[in-house]
């Protein structure tokens, strides 16, 4: 059986990873060292916590479910303590892009993150259609990353991904770079931010008269269908309406630069903002 460390097993993202291993085929060792994490995994699962040497003896998978800012530094306190080959298994790609982990060649290091439950789904179950973060009913596709290690190890990796993240529509295998583009750079710099704007630019409607629950319906109507067309998720072209009001828009909103957000030193600068 794979022993498997949970460090922060009682954490926001930690309990949701304890209660998808509950009932897999792992020996899970759960670490946490607030006693409010501790009660709660005692409390909602049964899960009783051990101390960090008892987690560590003999552990084949550590997963780091700590915020990206102490990824690094728990990595470098656990790693004595690892036997070659153990693998280190990072939820963000952050600490690993920032060459966090600990220079340690004989230890695998993966790194694993959730897509989340995509806009445009088949779910039918309501509890499905509620699940906005994933891991408990919703489908979701993942992405992983072999960092360093053996080809071998990353069948284990993606196997343990597929069980945290669960339930899985999609595994993707990708690089750590490819990684740190989708996330800061995609999902947060980019996506997070025009979304920031869009709630602004409601608001802004709203102060100028529109009815707040009207213009809500309105944008989030309009959000549907643009970004089904866009994403070609179902087939259809914009009137010329549209695309002339896209076309003298994007100017107005976007800087000519704007993709350089995806430049590696950007990246990195990003990255080193949040670690």
């Amino acid at each position: 059986m794979v022993a498997v460390a949970l460090f922060g097993a009682g954490g926001k993202m930690g309990a949701r990873l304890s209660r998808n291993l509950k009932s897999s085929e792992y020996d899970v060792r759960h670490v946490e060292l607030s006693e409010a994490g501790r009660a709660r995994l005692k409390d909602e699962l049964g899960i009783e916590c051990v101390d960090q040497a008892a987690a560590l003896d003999d552990v084949d998978v550590v997963i780091l479910a700590v915020p990206d800012t102490v990824v690094g530094k728990v990595a470098h306190a656990i790693a004595p303590s690892l036997k070659s080959g153990a693998m280190v298994m990072a939820l963000d790609a952050a600490a690993p892009f920032a060459g966090h982990l600990p220079d340690r060649p004989d230890l695998t290091y993966f790194v694993t993150h959730p897509c989340h439950p995509p806009i445009f789904n088949d779910e039918t179950d309501p509890a499905a259609r509620d699940d906005r973060f994933g891991g408990l009913h919703a489908r979701q596709s993942i992405v992983s990353a072999l960092m360093q290690g053996p080809d071998a190890h990353y069948e284990l990796g993606e196997a343990i991904a597929r069980t945290i993240w669960a339930p899985i529509l999609r595994s993707h295998r990708v690089t750590v770079d490819q990684m740190a583009l989708l996330e800061p750079g995609l999902s947060e710099t980019v996506c997070a931010s025009l979304l920031d704007v869009m709630r602004e630019a409601m608001d802004e409607v709203v102060a100028r008269g529109v009815p707040q629950e009207a213009a809500r319906d309105f944008l989030l109507g309009h959000m549907n269908i643009l970004g089904a067309v866009i994403f070609q998720h179902i087939p259809g072209v914009f009137s010329d309406a549209c695309n002339k009001a896209i076309t003298f828009g994007k100017p107005q909103l976007m800087r000519d630069d704007w993709k350089s957000v995806f430049d590696r030193d950007e990246l990195a600068a990003s990255i080193q903002r949040i670690t």
